[in-house]
Parts: structure tokens; sequence; C-alpha cells
């Protein structure tokens, strides 16, 4: 059929009836883009799909019902991590940097596995680390496994279903006992009081960094020598362990008036969760150019280690659930026995003589 309205205009419509009976009516376009010749070939083939099964015009209405990234990230995605995820605005930040700018626009079923690779690929020559291209696909592998699960339209298919990550580079820096003393030095001299003591406190318990940038006066338990984590990465509470060293650190700092905060910010009084800038000009005093904040940590594991103790007691002190995430200091371990062994062959030699 052919629409005439009272405004000249003229659109070509196809009718047919779907496979519940129903009488149905697609609109085929404008006649002053098509020619008849053309509308009722397209005419032709809405009848045969209807024929054979099909409905076009639901098919159609579901093409414009399927949303862009954007949109699912914004009104779905987005509002239902907040409510599970505790590290939720990692996935926006990830996001926003490293994904809506290539495929925000796209609709769900537009997205490709060749184009998600291609955005892989091209991060990883611009000097990305595996660690933040792996981020990306998991999160997109995600939030399309989550489509797919509510049932969004447009989400049939999950585009990296067939992309693996790439091997993570278990990266190791410990410090030695010549760094450590630079560190400190460094740390005396900066200008940023409350956040060397933060830092300090870092390596003197091998507490992860929001552990003690949130810390509260009212956590630490002076008698039973531990500052309270009220909730964990594993979102249960733990108590870190604080040695004389780091017991002796937090007398030493001057309570805030109605601040319960241990490390407020000189310039809000809230915590400096990141210690970015200080961290960033303390270790370039120090010359540790290459050492991350973690690294911190790192490096309390590996003294502890390499004094001989034993690897279920470095797991309860740095909170780890699984010992598997304490094997990765194991080879330290094998390096202090060779050093025993060593020892022993020292003694015999010295015996024999």
């Amino acid at each position: 059929m052919l629409e005439v309205r009272c405004s000249g205009g003229k659109t070509f419509y196809q009718r047919y009836r779907d496979g519940g009976g129903r009488e149905r009516q697609f609109k085929i376009g404008p006649a002053n883009v098509l020619t008849v010749t053309q509308a009722r070939r397209k005419a032709r083939t809405i009848l045969a799909e209807a024929i054979l099964g099909s409905d076009p015009q639901q098919e159609r209405e579901e093409l414009r019902g399927i949303p862009t990234l954007a949109e699912f990230v914004r009104d779905s995605y987005l509002p239902y991590v907040k409510s599970v995820k505790r590290s939720w605005q990692t996935d926006e930040t990830v996001l926003r940097v490293h994904i809506l700018q290539k495929f925000g626009a796209y609709r769900l079923d537009q997205i490709t596995d060749q184009g998600i690779a291609g955005l892989i690929a091209r991060m990883r020559d611009a000097g990305y680390a595996s660690g933040t291209t792996n981020r990306v696909l998991v999160l997109l592998r995600f939030i399309f496994n989550l489509a797919k699960k509510w049932g969004v339209a447009g989400s049939i298919k999950n585009p990296t279903a067939g992309l693996k990550t790439a091997p993570d580079v278990c990266r190791e820096r410990f410090l030695t006992h010549d760094e450590v003393r630079r560190l400190f030095s460094a740390l005396d001299a900066d200008e940023n009081k409350v956040a060397a003591c933060a830092i300090k406190l870092l390596l003197l318990t091998g507490a992860r960094r929001n552990e003690i940038t949130y810390a509260k006066w009212e956590y630490v338990n002076w008698e039973r020598r531990t500052l309270l984590v009220p909730r964990a990465k594993s979102g249960r509470p733990r108590s870190i362990h604080l040695n004389s060293a780091a017991l002796e650190l937090l007398s030493s700092i001057s309570r805030t008036e109605g601040n319960l905060n241990i490390f407020p910010s000189p310039a809000t009084g809230r915590p400096s969760p990141s210690l970015h800038f200080p961290w960033f000009r303390i270790r370039e005093r120090a010359g540790l150019f290459d050492v991350r904040l973690h690294d911190l940590r790192h490096s309390f594991a590996s003294f502890l280690v390499n004094q001989g103790v034993s690897l279920y007691v470095v797991q309860g002190l740095l909170g780890h659930t699984q010992a598997r995430t304490t094997q990765r200091y194991a080879h330290l371990a094998s390096d202090t026995l060779s050093d025993a062994a060593e020892m022993i062959r020292n003694v015999v030699l010295q015996a024999a003589e």
C-alpha cells in the first residue's frame, strides 16, 4: 500500500499476518526515496519472511530496542555493580578511559570480537601492561554475560568468548637493606610528614595502602598491639599486627583535635588514599624510580621469608585468605634453605680439618 498524507508526504507499507494470525504493518520507506519497483521488491521479501515464520516488524522493533553500550552501562550495569562490587569505581574508570570512548556509541550487537581484539592490540602498542588490557577484556566479558543473563536485546552472543587474556607478568620488586635506608632518609626529609609516616607504616606492617590511609585511632588496640581493618580486601575484618617500631611510630604522631583519622590530609582533613604525589616525590629523592608503593608490601614479606619465617606465618601477617597467594614468595624460602645448606657445608669442612 501507499499512504498519501494531507501534507503531501507518501510512504510505502506492506501488510501481512504473523504466526499468530495478527495483521501487522511494515513501513518500507518514503516514496520520494524509493521507486515503486524497489518498494514492491522489498514488499515481496517481507511477505516471504512472514510466510516462512518470521515477523519482520517485530524483528525491527527488537533491533530498535537494542541499547548502546553506553546506555547499558549507564542504566543497568553501574547501578547493579554499585550495590554488589566494592571496586565498582575501578570499573567506572576503566570503562570511561578505555572502553566507552571506542564502543560507547555501538549497539550491543554491533560490538565484535575483531573490534575488541583491535582495541586490546592498540592498548598493547601504546605500552599498556597486560594487567590493564586483561582488566578491559574481563570487564567486557562480565558486562556481556550480565546482559545475556538479563535477556537484554542484542546480547545473544558474547563477543569476548573466543578471546584470551594475556599471561600476567608477575612483577616482584623487593627493597634491599641499602634501599630501605635511602627510603627512610627521604621520608624523614619530606615536607609531608603525614604521608611520610603512612609510608613508613606500610613497610613496617606489610599492610595494603588503603588499610593504612583509612585507619582511625579507634582501630588501634594498644594492649593487643593490633590495628583493626573493619573490612579488608576479602570483605571480612582483619587485624594488622603492630611491632614495636610501628607502635612507636603511631605514638609519635600528633592527633588532630576532632579528627578520628590517623593520617588526615593537611589540606582537607580527610584521608589521602592514593599517596600518589608524595610517593613519587619521595621515591625520586631516594633514587627508587621503579619502586611502586605496593612493593613495600612485597618487601615486608621478603624480609620475613629471608629470615626463615614460614610462609604460613607470612600469610597470616599479610592477611591472605588463600595460601597460593603467599606462594609467590616460596622461591625466597628456597634461597634461604640453600644458604642454610651452604652454612652446614662450611661447618662440616671446618670440623674435618
